[in-house]
């Protein structure tokens, strides 16, 4: 049973999503802390593969209100932990075509480690936003006349 902290709502809005992947991230004690809170901005964030790592770059975790301790920067760069070969996957894929990677949400797994949502995306331009918004009005319409 996952426990979302924060979802992206805008990237299926923004994007085709291709295909999902879940990665781990390395993180400081007092982030953990905080997105236990729920505090947590994914919507600018995207992933960047340097020197075969993945780093997932403008994604914002406040620091914790309590902490005494060392609190890094909010928005700094986060190592995430995926397998070599995911990780060529997506550098050739990234290479050849136009996509790219986004986190789609982050959450607690049921061993409360911090897993992250990533999804492989294409973006959309401004008449496929409008067509996915009729799409959902009509089938609201039909969902609204059949309880009628």
């Amino acid at each position: 049973m996952k426990k979302i902290i924060s979802r992206n709502r805008k990237a299926r809005h923004n994007f085709y999503i291709i295909s999902t992947y879940e990665a781990g991230i390395s993180l400081i004690g007092s982030e953990v802390k905080s997105l236990r809170n729920n505090a947590c901005s994914l919507s600018e964030g995207y992933v960047k593969i340097i020197n075969n790592e993945a780093f997932l770059i403008d994604v914002t975790i406040p620091a914790f209100d309590k902490s005494s301790t060392y609190t890094p920067k909010t928005s700094r760069k986060r190592k995430l932990l995926l397998h070599k070969k995911e990780i060529n996957k997506l550098r050739i894929k990234l290479e050849r075509t136009n996509l790219t990677i986004i986190p789609l949400s982050i959450y607690f797994n049921d061993k409360n480690i911090v897993k992250l949502e990533l999804g492989l995306a294409q973006g959309k331009k401004l008449y496929d936003k409008r067509e996915t918004i009729k799409k959902r009005d009509a089938e609201l319409d039909m969902r609204r006349k059949k309880w009628k």
